[in-house]
């Protein structure tokens, strides 16, 4: 048996807007390093004795101002390969929603120093494995 390591998890959202107003998806730049001002995902690390839905809804609305009950969210997608983040062994579990913007403004705060709505055609380079975590999980939403 080998040294084992310490894992930690993480808890991202892949918010997109409704088809009429085209695919868009909700994005925040990073305040902090690793990838600081680079675009992520919202989301961040779970809180002891926190449920992982109640960990993403709360990142959302933290990171973006848009408050969506764990109801609100699914969960789509873990993601865990070793080297993903620089930080060390990090797993995330992915939630989504399809939601209409103009119902829910958005606000940076927290750990993001803003936060926009990104065409899903022109995606900037994202933080971590991020762009391939929405092309994998996008399709999965719709």
């Amino acid at each position: 048996m080998g040294i084992q390591q310490k894992i930690f998890l993480t808890a991202d959202c892949l918010i997109v807007s409704e088809h009429e107003i085209g695919n868009k998806v909700l994005l925040i730049k990073r305040k902090n390093e690793p990838f600081k001002d680079c675009w992520a995902l919202p989301g961040g690390f779970v809180e002891d004795n926190e449920d992982l839905d109640q960990a993403a809804s709360r990142e959302l609305r933290e990171e973006t101002g848009v408050s969506l009950r764990p109801s609100e969210i699914r969960e789509l997608a873990t993601f865990g390969k070793p080297g993903r983040d620089p930080r060390g062994r990090i797993v995330t579990v992915v939630f989504g929603a399809i939601v209409d913007p103009k119902y829910h403004p958005i606000r940076a705060g927290d750990d993001s120093t803003d936060a926009a709505w990104w065409d899903l055609e022109a995606l900037p380079t994202m933080a971590f494995d991020h762009e391939m975590i929405v092309e994998k999980c996008f399709k999965r939403l719709i």
